[in-house]
């Protein structure tokens, strides 16, 4: 004997009330009004994952979820802008410059915020809109690049580290006013990090030192971000 089983779907009214619900669990809030907007926004957060899978407790940034969203930026005639907001402690230097890449090279009106911290490679992702703010409170941390696992103590080895920090410093000073000299000297500090060498900036520093434009919040970011589409746009 045949058993048929209709799968009831649920009206649109309970599928709202469950959207709803999941998103009171999953963001806390109650979801506002419909409002589809011309401007893109994407975190950077936590830690950038490149080849290597994080552990599951690590907030992560993954440059494979990253990219095709960049694509769509730049393909989609309903986005005008780009806002990129920033809280990161670096990562994976190869992913993170791809991403800075990927969103320089973007022809659409692009603006940074960092928010928290920009450091180690956050500092060329932050750089890499066509302008970027900073908000008072927020760090940036410049250091030598590091590497993980094994190390073999031979001159090749600090031929292939000077070239990897070339490209990160090349990209800074191509995409903000701070000198090469300057950066090096920065990151070859050692009396601002505990074990550690390079320099910590806060806020205004990162203004003063050519590296950010501006200080400032997401409504200044938002601002910036709507004049240079009007002029795009013009």
């Amino acid at each position: 004997m045949d058993f048929l089983f209709n799968e009831e779907k649920p009206d649109k009214e309970v599928q709202k009330n469950i959207d709803v619900s999941e998103n009171i669990k999953e963001l806390g809030n109650f979801p506002s009004s419909p409002f589809i907007s011309d401007i893109f926004t994407m975190t950077i957060i936590g830690q950038i994952e490149g080849h290597t899978v994080l552990p599951p407790q690590t907030k992560s940034t993954k440059y494979e979820h990253v990219f095709p969203q960049l694509v769509n930026v730049e393909e989609n005639p309903n986005i005008k802008g780009l806002l990129v907001i920033l809280n990161t402690v670096g990562g994976d230097v190869e992913a993170g410059l791809a991403i800075a890449e990927m969103v320089n090279s973007i022809t659409k009106p692009t603006v940074s915020l960092v928010v928290g911290g920009g450091h180690s490679i956050g500092v060329p992702l932050a750089v890499s809109t066509k302008y970027s703010f900073i908000s008072p409170t927020a760090t940036m941390i410049i250091h030598p690049i590091r590497m993980n696992g094994l190390v073999i103590g031979v001159p090749q080895t600090f031929t292939y580290f000077q070239k990897m920090q070339d490209r990160i410093l090349n990209f800074i000073t191509r995409n903000s006013r701070v000198s090469k000299e300057k950066l090096r000297e920065l990151m070859l500090e050692t009396d601002e990090l505990l074990n550690d060498m390079g320099t910590i900036l806060i806020g205004q520093q990162a203004v003063e030192l050519g590296l950010i434009n501006e200080v400032g919040g997401i409504g200044d970011a938002i601002r910036k971000l709507r004049e240079l589409i009007d002029k795009a746009n013009a």
